[in-house]
């Protein structure tokens, strides 16, 4: 077996990244556009005092939760807790990485689950790359993040964005492909055209489960902020990537608490649309 060469895989690699590295100006571009969006989040969430804010979100917990008081006193004493513990900023770093992460699954995932349930070429062609981008270890794609997109939030939301956007795509069109095929002939035979299915008929059936692979997606964007933090993004994940240096375990839990908090929160809000889903049925 020794006798067998190498492949020069890694030099291959190297090579191909260097050559991505002339189209700097798309990158600059891509970069651009994910600092506004997230100077812009910034802007907003912080744009109200935090008691206005707490109470914002309180109200949405309760309405989306179908007036669940327990939920939005959970909600409004954990939000106040980060408050009190000194995390707020951070908090909102966070949570402005994690929505522009989801917003940019979201945008790119649906289409891309959409065109693999209308196409099995297409299928077959994403789903090993899927694979791909589940199975690879997170702190891989820092590399390339940090290559392309130097250091900060932007590589950070790149590299939750390839984590994360699977889910959204997997079950979007699996959505698709399980709404009954007596509902698509109906549409057929009524004279609907190929766009007007989709929106009126397969995306509406498919609502549930996409917005499951919507929730998973937020989920594993939100595991990544302690990882993005590594390479220079802010929030939470930065306190306890500090914690963890400092071995300062006061420290760590605080903002591990916080990212929790932050975690069941988004949760819930986004699995109220599988309940109205349901609940609709």
């Amino acid at each position: 077996m020794s006798s067998i060469p190498q492949l020069p895989l890694a030099d291959w690699i190297d090579a191909f990244v260097e050559w991505l590295k002339n189209a700097s100006v798309f990158f600059q571009s891509i970069r651009t556009t994910i600092e506004s969006i997230v100077d812009f989040l910034v802007l907003v969430l912080e744009l109200p005092p935090a008691w206005l804010l707490i109470l914002i979100i309180g109200v949405i917990t309760f309405f989306t939760s179908n007036r669940k008081a327990g939920l939005t006193i959970f909600s409004i004493i954990g939000l106040f807790l980060i408050y009190n513990l000194g995390y707020w900023d951070d908090m909102i770093q966070t949570l402005s990485l994690v929505l522009t992460s989801s917003l940019i699954s979201v945008i790119v995932g649906i289409p891309l689950g959409i065109w693999m349930a209308k196409s099995e070429i297409v299928a077959s062609l994403l789903k090993p790359i899927l694979d791909l981008m589940q199975t690879m270890p997170a702190f891989v794609y820092l590399i390339p993040a940090v290559a392309f997109f130097g250091i900060g939030m932007v590589p950070g939301v790149v590299a939750s964005v390839i984590f994360a956007m699977p889910p959204t795509v997997r079950l979007t069109n699996l959505g698709i492909r399980q709404v009954s095929t007596e509902l698509v002939e109906a549409a057929d035979a009524f004279g609907s055209t190929g766009s007007q299915r989709l929106f009126k008929v397969e995306l509406p059936m498919a609502k549930g489960t996409i917005m499951a692979g919507v929730n998973q997606s937020i989920m594993l964007a939100l595991s990544m902020v302690v990882i993005a933090a590594m390479i220079g993004a802010k929030g939470l994940g930065q306190q306890v990537y500090y914690a963890v240096g400092q071995n300062n375990v006061g420290n760590g839990f605080e903002a591990g608490l916080a990212i929790v908090i932050l975690a069941i929160i988004l949760d819930r809000i986004t699995q109220s649309f599988n309940r109205d889903k349901r609940k609709s049925a």
